[in-house]
């Protein structure tokens, strides 16, 4: 997974540019800065940095880990210091978030976009309390993904013993790759984050998913 979004880091934001997604995008983008406002944010697997530009001006601090140094070159590129003094972006692993940021305190709210559906299915527990643990009691968790839309989600390949589904996808380079993507229902989604989870909301788009949920205090 790490070498596929590595090799595909200056194409990745052309899925942003799909027609038929655009009205979807824009709700998206609206809505986002209103649920960070005022909270520090750790943003898991921030790849290019599509999102953060949109919230970040309305946190008070926001540290974006991504496992690829290619996506984070192009974060980086999006998000200049002067213009974004708030954010902090650097190398980091998905599954041993960091505990704070630059400050010494622990996060009060998370996101982590397009992600959930690469985790898979026998890790998400395990993801999801790593996570919670570098939180503050009530930090606000918010996870954004692709819903499976014929004509316009590369199909489904293939699936293992365990249930998660993959996608052969190719690169302007001519390779293909194997990659996992889940594509969870509103009941799977909401019965995982179940046993941390307070205020639960699962929203949804023509084209997307987002779930929203505080953590118990």
């Amino acid at each position: 997974m790490q070498d596929y979004y590595a090799a595909r880091a200056g194409e990745y934001d052309q899925i942003y540019r799909k027609p038929e997604r655009q009205a979807d995008l824009r709700q998206m983008e609206a809505w986002l800065p209103g649920v960070f406002s005022g909270r520090s944010v750790l943003e898991i697997a921030c790849g290019t940095g599509y999102w953060t530009p949109f919230y970040a001006p309305h946190a008070t601090r926001v540290l974006g880990i991504d496992s690829s140094i290619e996506t984070l070159q192009i974060a980086r590129s999006r998000m200049p210091p002067a213009r974004f003094p708030q954010v902090q972006l650097q190398i980091g692993d998905a599954y041993q978030p960091p505990s704070h940021d630059a400050s010494g305190l622990p996060f009060e709210a998370a996101l982590a976009g397009f992600w959930w559906s690469h985790i898979p299915l026998e890790r998400i527990p395990a993801f999801l309390q790593s996570l919670h643990a570098v939180l503050q009691p009530g930090a606000r968790v918010v996870f954004m993904d692709n819903r499976y839309v014929p004509g316009s989600s590369t199909p489904i390949a293939e699936r293992d013993a365990a249930g998660n589904s993959y996608q052969l996808r190719p690169l302007a380079d001519g390779s293909v790759h194997r990659v996992l993507k889940n594509f969870p229902s509103r009941e799977q989604l909401l019965a995982a984050v179940a046993p941390w989870a307070h205020r639960s909301q699962h929203h949804v788009w023509d084209y997307f998913w987002a779930l929203e949920y505080e953590l118990h205090r």
